[in-house]
C-alpha cells in the first residue's frame, strides 16, 4: 500500500504494522523519501542517518520473532542537534561543536532506543538553543513548511519542521523558555515542556541548566504523551532528576471537568496580535460551552518573568559555555598567546546571538552587579513560582495563548533582539516556575493569503502532566468536532 504519512499517528502506525500493511523498513524509507523531496527547501535536518533503514530492519526482525514490542517500536523520530546519540555528531547548531562526536547516549535516547524507535537524523536549531526562529544556526535558517517565507519558531524549529513536513512522525526538542511550545504552535503541532526534573537532562548539551528540559513534538496529544511516558524516569546520572515519589504529585483531581484559570495580567501588554487575543477568547468560550469553568486569576509577578528570564538565562549561558575554550574539544583557532587563542576561538566559533548572551551573562554576574541583577532576579523567580502555587489552589489548569503572534517572516526580527525576545512572553513563565506546559493547536489566522496556525497553552502544577494530557486531548476532540 501507499503510505499516507500525513494521516499517521503512533496508534495508527502500530495498527498498520500489526496488520502487515507495511513494514518498519518501508515506513522508514517513506520518511527518508519525504525528507529527500522536501528538505532541500525547508532545511529541517542537518543530517539524516545512513543506518536508518538498517535500524528499521532490526525492528522488523524482532517483530517477526514475536518479541514483545513497545508502543513506540518502529516509530521514526527526529532528534534535536543538542541531544547526544553515541557515535553521532551533536553540534548544538554551532561551529564551536561542529566536529564533536558523542561518546555516549543521552538518557532519553537510551530509553527510546530500548523502545525500538528509528532515529532518522538530527535537526537544525538555533545555536546552543539561543533563539526563537532557528535563524541563528551555523548551518543556516530553517523554513516553516506551512509558509516557507516564515520561520518555524525556535530553538527547536528543525524538530517542528521535520514533523510538519512529514519528515518524521514525532521529534525531540529542548525547551528553555518556550523552544518546544513556540515552534509547535507556529507549525500547527503539539509540544510539551515537562516539569523541571521529570525528564533527565543527562546527555543534553546545556544552555541554562536550571531551565532546560527535553520534551516531545508531535501531531497529537496522545503521541506526545506516549513519548513523555517513555522518557520520564528517575535518572541517578542527572542530579536534577526528580525522585519517583515527587512525580506522583499531580494536579488536584476533581469529579468534574478541570477549572481553567486565565491570567489577565499576562494578556494586557502590548505586542499581542488582536486576532491572537480573539482566537484565545473564542477557545475559552468553546471550553465554557463544553462544561469547563473558566476563572480569571491573578499572577502579579508573572509579567516580570521575561525580564527575570533574560537575566538568569544569560548568566547560566555564560557559565555553561565557558568550557568551550578551544583547548579540550571542538572548534579551535590558534593565537600567538593563550589569550589570543581564547579570543580567536570564541570570537569565531560562536555566532552573534551566542556572543551577545555570553556578554550579558558575564555582565550580570560581574562584581558590583551580581546583587543588583542576578540575585534580585532569583528573588523575583521565587515570587513567580509562589504565584503559580497559589493560583493552583483555586484552579486545576492555567491557560494562555502560546505565542503573541503567528509565525513571523524570516528576517523580520533577527536584527531586533528585543522584538525576538518578546515572542517568549507566554512561554517563559512555565520555565521560570519549573511547571509543565503543553501547546495544542487552537485554530488559525490568515496572513498574506496563507492560513497560519495558532496554539493554546495549558499549564499545570509540578508533575501535573497527566492533567495536561487529559485537557489537551479533550480540547483536540472539541475542536475537531466543531470543524
Amino acid at each position: 500500500m501507499t503510505i499516507d504519512l500525513s494521516s499517521l499517528t503512533i496508534a495508527k502506525t502500530q495498527k498498520h504494522l500489526s496488520e502487515k500493511d507495511f513494514s518498519v523498513r518501508e515506513l522508514a524509507e517513506s520518511y527518508l523519501a519525504s525528507i529527500k523531496k522536501r528538505d532541500g527547501d525547508i532545511h529541517a535536518y542537518i543530517e539524516t542517518y545512513d543506518d536508518a533503514v538498517s535500524q528499521a530492519e532490526a525492528v522488523d526482525e524482532a517483530l517477526k520473532r514475536g518479541d514483545k514490542a513497545s508502543a513506540l517500536a518502529g516509530i521514526p523520530i527526529a532528534v534535536k542537534d543538542n541531544i547526544l546519540i553515541k557515535g553521532r555528531i551533536a553540534s548544538a547548531g554551532s561551529r564551536m561543536l561542529k566536529p564533536y562526536r558523542a561518546t555516549y547516549d543521552a538518557s532519553v535516547i537510551e530509553r527510546l532506543r530500548d523502545a525500538g524507535v528509528i532515529f532518522l537524523g538530527r535537526t537544525n536549531m538555533d545555536e546552543f538553543a539561543m533563539g526563537s526562529s532557528t535563524e541563528s544556526s551555523y548551518y543556516g535558517a530553517t523554513k516553516n513548511p506551512l509558509d516557507t517565507t516564515r520561520v518555524p519558531g525556535g530553538s527547536s524549529g528543525g524538530s517542528a519542521a521535520a514533523v510538519a513536513m512529514h519528515g518524521a512522525l514525532v521529534s525531540l526538542g529542548s525547551d528553555t523558555g518556550g523552544s518546544i511550545r513556540q515552534p509547535a504552535a507556529f507549525c500547527g503541532l503539539v509540544g510539551l515542556k515537562p516539569t523541571y526534573g521529570a525528564v533527565s537532562r543527562f546527555g543534553l548539551i546545556a544552555m541554562a541548566s536550571s531551565l532546560d528540559q527535553i520534551g516531545p513534538i508531535a501531531k497529537t496529544v496522545e503521541d506526545a504523551e506516549l513519548l513523555f511516558n517513555t522518557m520520564a524516569f528517575h535518572d541517578t546520572r542527572d542530579s536534577t532528576s526528580a525522585a519517583s515519589q515527587m512525580k506522583k504529585q499531580s494536579a488536584v483531581q476533581r469529579n468534574k471537568k478541570p477549572i481553567i484559570g486565565v491570567p489577565r495580567d499576562l494578556m494586557e501588554g502590548d505586542g499581542i496580535d488582536d486576532d491572537v487575543r480573539k482566537n484565545f477568547e473564542d477557545s475559552l468560550q468553546i471550553l465554557k460551552e463544553e462544561g469547563y469553568e473558566v476563572r480569571d486569576i491573578a499572577l502579579p509577578y508573572a509579567p516580570y518573568a521575561l525580564a527575570v528570564y533574560y537575566i538568569i538565562m544569560p548568566a547560566e549561558v555564560s557559565s555553561n559555555l565557558a568550557r568551550f575554550d578551544g583547548l579540550r574539544y571542538g572548534f579551535s583557532e590558534k593565537g600567538d598567546t593563550l589569550l589570543a587563542g581564547y579570543v580567536e576561538t570564541r570570537g569565531v566559533g560562536f555566532g552573534a546571538e551566542a556572543r551577545r548572551r555570553i556578554l550579558l551573562g558575564s555582565y550580570v554576574l560581574s562584581s558590583g552587579y551580581v546583587d543588583a541583577y542576578y540575585r534580585k532576579a532569583d528573588i523575583v523567580r521565587a515570587s513567580i513560582t509562589q504565584d503559580f502555587a497559589r493560583a493552583f489552589e483555586a484552579v486545576d489548569i492555567i491557560a494562555t495563548p502560546t505565542t503573541p503572534s503567528p509565525a513571523f517572516k524570516i528576517g523580520e526580527k533577527i536584527s531586533n533582539p528585543l522584538s525576538m525576545y518578546l515572542s517568549d512572553i507566554f512561554t517563559v513563565p512555565a520555565n521560570i516556575a519549573g511547571i509543565p506546559a503543553l501547546s495544542v493547536p487552537s485554530g488559525s489566522v490568515v496572513r498574506d493569503g496563507v492560513s497560519l496556525p495558532l496554539g493554546m497553552q495549558f499549564m499545570a502544577p509540578h508533575f501535573g502532566e497527566q492533567a495536561l494530557f487529559s485537557a489537551g486531548k479533550d480540547f483536540e476532540k472539541i475542536l475537531s468536532a466543531r470543524m
